[in-house]
């Protein structure tokens, strides 16, 4: 039998014609999404150029002509809350998607306490192993950064609060959908956009970025394409490691001894540890640094066995002690202890070698200074403070990551998202933009009317979470912190219509930038919601601050919104977390009193008080004046003094 021959060529325009035969939804609808109940229903794809789909949802149908670009998208009528719903697109081909829900979509922005799932919180197992509620969906959109605004989030799929799969959700988006399940009875969907460690300025279109003086020059420096970035990035990164290890070479090294127990690095550098490298020189570098200590031990230290801290890493380590490797893992934050065994430690000199990989964002070792010590026989050892350093290798990119520029993240994760309708933002980041906290203020109000703009909604509902609380208490200064700073800054933003903070200075952490309370921050979003919505009828502030006046030696705070009056969060407690200063601007501890709506302050150290300031330290958790709801008051301060962050912003 003769077979008849086709030509590559032909075969493989056979084979493209049948891919662009598909009918294609875009990545963001699949089985089980949510849609925005109420609202015009945008849907959009891919499909063969100049044909004809017809798209029925829920007894709504519309047609949509495929432009020569392959791109379709078309507009049905609004639906109730209800479902489940059949999405069907019938063109050469029928893309159908199964168990969709019509109710309300919220989008969460933000850093890692947006982003941490429930599994990793403090009620996290028994919230897992609840019965779950099936009108709940989350779909995480995978983190990519670009330089150019994409089409298309990354491949992604909407998952049900079912067992197995909830322990995924955020956490604080978990707890405000339930809450206002609660009330509202209706489906809800949670869009996660959240990324660990990103800063404000990613979250920002173009347009928005090109109207920042400071930010303009970094967009217009950005190449056309990510294949392009990575090279460029490496152009500058190269040249500041060599200057950072003068005449240590990063090509060609063999760092199979860099583990010895003798003195081989008196050339390398110094890095301080615990602290990240990108802020010692070594920006933006991620790849491979070893970090080594001598460590003088006496006899009776060097007996027996012992412990090594080395409080976080991030992200991966290898360890060795004396030559002989005693342990190594991943991740970012967990505690580091290695055992150590009887006979490794000597008395006199030893050497710890530490390999850190750092995958991405910040590296090296962190966490608390006492934490990073060798425990031995004879007490403890500090190994806090200058450790030699040097770069092994550095992992050369393919393309950007979050904060590499401005914009990047609203490219790969915000704006392919344009078309849907959301009811409205939830937010929980500032961690990252602390250090030029007072910028922050025109910043963040600045992002949200950008994306206000982008969802085409002018009251799109925005509501944020202020800054937990964090830093060692003996770390506090009411006259500068970062934190207190950028509390203010968010704050500022409430000046906006449709805008709400919730407060959560009393759930968090001293020694984790985690808090693992998410349930508390989730509920405080919802009060907002539902005040917002009309269903609550006391707004979900906290006492609201109005006004101030001295009185001699006296200091007076007006309070509005204190829903019974204010109190302390323990019955009978005093009041804690306020400072008096002078017209020296010295600020002492201060004393009060509850009168009604009022708070009066005294202090034997500020004899003619002229401002107050309360709850203005990066960790704020000492701070206990509630309103009769419970909700802490906000931090605050009635002077108008410089901030310490003042001149400082991006690029500068």
């Amino acid at each position: 039998m003769r077979r008849t021959k086709t030509s590559l060529p032909l075969l493989l325009a056979l084979l493209a014609a049948s891919a662009q035969a598909d009918v294609r939804l875009s990545e963001v609808f699949s089985d089980h999404m949510v849609l925005q109940r109420d609202r015009p229903l945008n849907v959009w794809g891919h499909a063969t150029p100049g044909q004809t789909l017809s798209v029925e949802l829920g007894g709504r149908s519309g047609t949509a002509r495929v432009g020569t670009d392959g791109r379709w998208r078309v507009q049905l009528a609004p639906l109730p809350a209800g479902g489940p719903h059949r999405l069907v697109v019938k063109g050469d081909k029928t893309a159908v998607l199964n168990d969709i829900l019509i109710g309300d979509v919220w989008l969460l922005g933000g850093q890692s306490n947006m982003e941490w799932p429930l599994a990793q919180t403090d009620t996290g197992p028994q919230e897992v192993a609840s019965p779950q509620n099936a009108q709940l969906r989350h779909l995480r959109v995978p983190h990519r950064a670009s330089v150019k605004v994409e089409a298309e989030i990354a491949p992604a799929r909407w998952v049900v609060a079912e067992p197995g799969r909830v322990a995924e959700f955020s956490a604080v988006g978990y707890h405000f959908a339930k809450q206002l399940q609660a009330v509202q009875g209706v489906p809800i969907g949670l869009i996660n956009t959240a990324w660990g460690g990103s800063m404000l300025e990613t979250w920002m279109s173009r347009e928005a970025a090109l109207g920042d003086p400071d930010l303009a020059p970094a967009v217009h420096g950005l190449p056309a394409e990510n294949a392009t970035f990575g090279a460029a990035l490496a152009q500058r990164m190269l040249p500041r490691i060599t200057a950072w290890q003068p005449g240590l070479p990063l090509e060609g090294v063999d760092a199979a001894g860099w583990s010895a127990a003798s003195d081989i690095d008196a050339k390398w550098p110094t890095l301080k540890a615990p602290g990240m490298w990108e802020g010692q020189g070594l920006s933006g570098v991620d790849g491979v640094v070893w970090l080594r200590k001598r460590v003088e031990l006496n006899a009776a230290q060097a007996a027996g066995a012992a412990q090594l801290h080395l409080a976080k890493v991030d992200d991966c380590d290898e360890v060795w002690l004396n030559g002989q490797k005693v342990g190594g893992q991943c991740g970012w934050e967990q505690s580091r202890r290695y055992a150590v065994p009887a006979g490794l430690l000597r008395a006199g000199s030893n050497w710890i070698a530490v390999r850190v990989t750092d995958n991405g964002g910040g590296g090296g070792i962190h966490g608390e200074a006492d934490e990073l010590r060798l425990d031995t026989a004879a007490g403890s050892v500090p190994l806090a403070g200058g450790w030699r350093a040097r770069v092994e290798k550095v992992a050369l990119v393919a393309g950007p990551v979050a904060n590499d520029a401005p914009t990047l993240g609203h490219n790969g994760l915000i704006a392919p998202l344009q078309g849907l309708s959301v009811r409205g933002v939830l937010w929980y980041q500032g961690e990252e933009n602390s250090g030029r906290a007072a910028a922050y203020a025109d910043g963040f109000k600045r992002l949200i009317q950008d994306w206000r703009g982008h969802f085409a909604d002018a009251r799109l509902p925005f509501y944020f979470v202020q800054l937990a609380s964090w830093f060692p208490l003996a770390d506090n200064r009411p006259d500068g912190n970062g934190w207190a700073e950028l509390r203010a800054s968010q704050a500022a933003a409430l000046a906006l219509p449709h805008t709400g903070m919730a407060t959560a200075i009393d759930v968090g952490d001293a020694v984790d930038i985690h808090p693992r309370n998410k349930r508390t921050v989730g509920q405080r979003l919802a009060g907002l919601a539902l005040h917002d919505l009309g269903l609550r009828k006391a707004p979900a502030t906290g006492p609201l601050f109005t006004g101030h006046q001295a009185r001699g030696g006296e200091f007076e705070l007006r309070f509005d919104n204190t829903v019974g009056g204010l109190r302390t969060a323990r019955s009978g407690e005093p009041l804690r977390g306020f400072y008096l200063a002078g017209a020296d601007r010295r600020w002492q501890p201060a004393q009060g009193r509850i009168d009604g709506d009022r708070i009066v302050l005294t202090s034997p150290a500020v004899p003619a008080p002229v401002a107050a300031r309360y709850a203005w330290v990066n960790n704020a958790s000492e701070a206990n004046v509630v309103g009769g709801d419970g909700l802490p008051l906000p931090p605050l301060r009635t002077d108008d003094g410089p901030l310490e962050s003042a001149g400082r912003r991006y690029g500068r």
